[in-house]
């Protein structure tokens, strides 16, 4: 049996992602096996396997009598499976010399994959394990875990559409009405990228006889799914609280910023593990249960373009509309840039000589397009700030048939 003091270290080193942070799919994975050794080794192979699963697990129990009853839910997705021969085994063996060897490796990832993750009852992870086969030796074993990041780009219709809702709920005590709070609000978007800041637009009525208080928060929802059964964990990663609203009184929110903190993309395409995002907005009505406003939320990893994006959010129009009227207009007009400088001399008299026959027989035939070619890019008249016939006060205009 070899020594296992042969080896000086045996690892994985994976090159940087061409995105920041991580993979993505449809892009290559590579990297290279790094072997040192301290004296000659003889090695049968060296394969090297990418994976990529997602997993769903937990237990649930169950009283039958004086016994608990366990019963096991798991699930599992497979996104990533390859394996690349570095050394073949072909039933000879390979001797390597005393001194470091690398061994390259690339593995083409699948178009379609899921962010990784990781959960209570799950996780989406994605590794690359390299083994080492030696002749009367255990297998050395290396393993390098990597992270994907699937692109969600909120600049898309659907999540530039800004998401509203309204709310209302009878306060009750002892059977006793105690008058109605009601709660709209509005967000501008339904896409936005963790570091932003959602501007939260909300009027909260409060015709009860009590005082209440409204908040707001960001609620991640994880669902896990097995053998047709949900495990969910709901938790609140980000929350604001506003004023206590008197009865008879009402609460209007211009924009209550609320920011992302750091955390994990939206996933909606896995089959077995979900991650979604929601902004519920919540008044605390003593004596009876909450009134909870949910609008939904995608967190994605493309950020909102600063220009060429069109958004249908009713703020943006307005400040828009209020740029229009803060504009001063000047008080004298600007003259027109003159002709040549838009139109060069060589283009005007190519584009005011006639076309020969055959640009006529391939274009559009006929006078119209010959009159279209002559006016084309006829010069403007010149630009005056005087008027050229202007008109003397009290001489009336001669009439041209007299």
């Amino acid at each position: 049996m070899q020594h296992l003091g042969k080896i000086r270290s045996f690892a994985l080193e994976l090159a940087a992602g061409p995105a920041q942070g991580g993979y993505r799919g449809g892009e290559l994975l590579s990297g290279q096996v790094v072997l040192e050794l301290r004296a000659p080794l003889r090695v049968r192979a060296l394969q090297v396997c990418a994976r990529g699963l997602a997993t769903a697990h937990w237990l649930e129990s169950r009283s039958v009598g004086m016994n608990t009853v366990y019963s096991d839910y798991s699930a599992y997705e497979p996104y990533l499976r390859a394996r690349c021969q570095l050394l073949r085994d072909n039933g000879e063996v390979t001797v390597l010399q005393a001194g470091k060897h690398e061994f390259p490796f690339t593995f083409q990832l699948p178009e379609t994959l899921a962010t990784s993750f990781e959960g209570r009852h799950g996780n989406v992870r994605y590794w690359v394990k390299a083994k080492l086969h030696r002749p009367w030796s255990v297998v050395k074993k290396a393993k390098r875990e990597f992270t994907v990041i699937e692109p969600i780009d909120i600049n898309t219709p659907a999540l530039l559409a800004p998401q509203a809702g309204v709310k209302e709920k009878l306060a009750r005590a002892w059977y006793c009405n105690r008058g109605q709070v009601s709660v709209s609000a509005k967000i501008d978007r339904k896409g936005y990228t963790p570091g932003e800041v959602i501007p939260i637009f909300a009027e909260i009525d409060n015709c009860s006889t009590r005082t209440i208080v409204p908040k707001a928060a960001i609620i991640q929802t994880q669902t896990f799914i097995a053998r047709g059964a949900k495990k969910q964990k709901k938790s609140v990663v980000a929350s604001i609280a506003g004023d206590s609203i008197a009865a008879g009184k009402r609460e209007v929110w211009h924009g209550r910023a609320l920011k992302i903190p750091p955390v994990g993309p939206s996933i909606l395409q896995c089959r077995i593990i979900r991650v979604e995002y929601a902004l519920k907005v919540c008044v605390d009505i003593p004596g009876t249960s909450k009134l909870l406003l949910e609008l939904p939320l995608v967190i994605g990893t493309i950020p909102l373009h600063p220009f060429g994006s069109r958004t249908s959010s009713v703020s943006s129009q307005y400040s828009v509309n209020l740029d229009w009227l803060r504009m001063v207009i000047p008080e004298e007009p600007e003259a027109p840039p003159e002709y040549s400088s838009v139109v060069s001399s060589e283009e005007s008299a190519q584009n005011l000589s006639a076309p020969c026959e055959d640009e006529l027989s391939t274009g559009l035939g006929g006078p119209f397009f010959a009159y279209i070619q002559e006016f084309r890019y006829r010069p403007p008249p010149l630009y005056s700030e005087v008027d050229p016939n202007p008109t003397s006060d009290g001489i009336r205009p001669r009439c041209m048939t007299c």
